[in-house]
């Protein structure tokens, strides 16, 4: 998928293209009429009018907002797993239970095949549902070698996609330009390899438009150490994010905030004595470190009950995980 930018007489326009699926849009509905009639002298083109599908996803307009939803897509999924009607779960993962590779029976290499096929089809939902980004990223590490208990779990994630398959993303349009960012690490959540998982959200003013929930390539020795390199990661997508800006030509108003519920790492982000203490994660630490001093990231300390990454790091109870899928700005299920 590719992005160009076009700039045609003090006009921006934004052309998203995959294969032979394109979006395009501007400031200027002029600007996109005269580009497409451009477009139509050298290409066959057929114009579908305003955006409502595109790659599985369903776009609704309103006044001043727009509404994502893979609701079809997640039927469609339901249907061919043959789930569509399962019972539902409140939960995409229990919360008292830890996956484990040595966990259950091996699958059979045609069962093997279908929970690797279904998995890929879960990763694709998360595009709109970060809800359940943890617990798809948790399914996946058993891609090798699944097991019966492995199959188990995406069976109840599935049940839960049954229970929320109304629930899609909202984006509202906001005054404020301003990125604010929450990290979080489950401090070596992994019972298998004692890897610990790192998961960020961010927010443009109160839309959500960045998350990850990804299991961290080494051990880490301190669960400060597992935050810091959560926060390296969220720090790398706000600048990335800030990049993007610019070039939409989107000016970024405040210095962007980085909210993190670990003591240790918030203070190693902005006091050089600790250094000495942290030279096995030296690189991650100048990496922040350096935006820190330079007044483009501030750094704050959020106490757990308040830390919206919670959910992309473990599995979360019914209660926490509504609040969680609230935090998200999710509507409807």
């Amino acid at each position: 998928m590719s992005l160009f930018i076009y700039h045609r007489g003090g006009t921006t326009i934004y052309m998203l293209i995959y294969v032979d699926d394109i979006i395009v849009t501007s400031s200027s509905p002029e600007a996109v009429t005269t580009l497409l009639a451009d477009l139509k002298e050298d290409f066959a083109l057929k114009d579908l009018g305003k955006l409502h599908y595109f790659l599985g996803i369903e776009v609704k307009e309103d006044l001043d907002s727009i509404t994502l939803s893979q609701a079809k897509y997640a039927q469609d999924l339901l249907k061919c797993v043959g789930m569509l009607g399962c019972k539902p779960c409140t939960t995409p993962l229990s919360a008292s239970e830890k996956l484990s590779s040595y966990d259950g029976v091996p699958l059979s290499p045609e069962d093997a095949t279908r929970y690797r096929s279904i998995v890929g089809a879960l990763q694709y939902l998360t595009i709109t549902r970060p809800d359940l980004s943890f617990a798809v990223n948790r399914v996946c590490q058993f891609l090798h070698a699944p097991t019966s208990v492995h199959w188990t779990a995406v069976k109840r994630i599935l049940r839960y996609v049954q229970h929320t398959i109304g629930l899609r993303m909202h984006i509202q349009k906001v005054l404020s330009s301003f990125i604010s960012a929450f990290s979080d690490a489950d401090w070596a959540g992994d019972t298998d390899d004692r890897r610990s998982t790192g998961g960020f959200a961010i927010f443009y003013g109160s839309n959500l438009i960045s998350w990850s929930a990804r299991k961290q390539p080494t051990v880490s020795r301190s669960s400060t150490e597992a935050e810091y390199k959560a926060m390296a990661n969220a720090t790398a997508e706000i600048i990335w994010l800030e990049q993007l800006m610019t070039e939409l030509g989107v000016k970024v108003q405040r210095t962007s905030i980085l909210w993190c519920d670990n003591l240790g790492a918030t203070y190693l982000s902005a006091n050089p004595v600790f250094h000495a203490r942290a030279k096995h994660i030296e690189i991650d630490f100048h990496f922040v470190r350096e935006r820190v001093m330079r007044k483009q990231l501030q750094v704050r300390f959020i106490s757990s009950g308040d830390q919206l990454a919670d959910g992309f790091t473990k599995a979360l109870p019914v209660a926490k995980m509504n609040t969680f899928v609230r935090n998200l700005k999710l509507q409807g299920g």
